[in-house]
């Protein structure tokens, strides 16, 4: 298998999707959609649509899973632009270019951001209508992990924890969990329930989604720590400056590089249960720990 051909068959796959099953930008309001557009289409690496469409791969996929993987980036979007407004981390730069609401205004940024969200669930409403249980499952799974007990719960543990002086490592993996490893373990489980997978092996996808996206973040803590912003595409530097509870805080540059390890095998380990041809997994899982080596 040649992982970077892989891997970019999906990604263009998710790119096409997002494309043609996000409104133009010259619907109306115009602003508001050239704004979404904006937001989703300039780049990133599609991580959560291509695991969706690499876990439907798994199976001989029941239902189509790239309305769904679309979805799932349209939400974890919309954060990023929640995420980067003024009372948030009023940061300049995501995916290297200007933030939405530098681009535009910060006004038309959050309604696109609400709009981005609200977008995801149309899209399995209208992509899967003639599969109303399954849909209902696959709406549920998504709106738990983007809800306030998940990702929005672990973005306002995360502005709690500025400047905490006190912070627990507890408190950081509720954060990183929620805020960060919920997307990417929805992802898994929502290609796995395009497959048909059984209950047994969402609980083995859930797995392996929890300690993938704990090494992912942790990897994110201890590249903002090394790199420079031209390598990330956003602000380096800007956890410490801000004063966020982070991996690189609380244990060093070493230890969370270990940790980071540690989830990656984990995650591994969970995968290996399932069925089908796993080795586009396998190796993008260690693609991500091997980012900090």
């Amino acid at each position: 298998m040649d992982f970077a051909a892989q891997f970019q068959a999906y990604r263009q796959r998710a790119e096409q999707g997002l494309d043609r099953l996000v409104p133009s930008g010259t619907t109306r309001p115009a602003r508001l959609h050239e704004a979404m557009r904006y937001a989703l289409l300039g780049g990133g690496k599609r991580l959560r649509p291509v695991l969706t469409l690499a876990t439907a791969d798994l199976y001989a996929a029941r239902y189509d899973p790239l309305p769904a993987a679309v979805a799932i980036e349209c939400i974890h979007t919309y954060s990023l632009v929640h995420d980067d407004l003024p009372c948030m981390d009023n940061d300049d730069l995501r995916r290297g270019r200007p933030t939405t609401h530098r681009q535009f205004d910060e006004a038309t940024a959050l309604l696109a951001g609400d709009a981005l969200l609200t977008l995801a669930f149309q899209l399995i409403a209208r992509h899967y209508a003639g599969h109303p249980v399954w849909a209902s499952a696959l709406t549920g799974v998504i709106a738990d992990a983007a809800g306030s007990e998940r990702l929005i719960g672990g973005q306002m543990e995360d502005l709690l924890a500025e400047k905490k002086a006190d912070a627990t490592a507890g408190e950081l993996e509720f954060i990183h969990l929620n805020k960060t490893a919920a997307m990417i373990e929805v992802a898994l489980v929502a290609g796995g329930l395009c497959g048909g997978a059984t209950d047994t092996q969402l609980t083995a996808l859930r797995a392996t989604g929890r300690h993938l996206g704990l090494a992912f973040q942790i990897v994110d803590d201890i590249l903002d720590a090394t790199a420079d912003t031209a390598t990330l595409g956003k602000t380096a530097g800007k956890d410490a400056k801000a004063g966020k509870t982070t991996y690189v805080k609380l244990h060093g540059l070493d230890a969370s590089r270990k940790f980071a390890r540690q989830q990656s095998d984990a995650a591994l380990a969970a995968l290996r249960s399932l069925p089908g041809d796993k080795a586009f997994l396998t190796a993008l899982i260690d693609s991500m720990a091997g980012r900090v080596n």
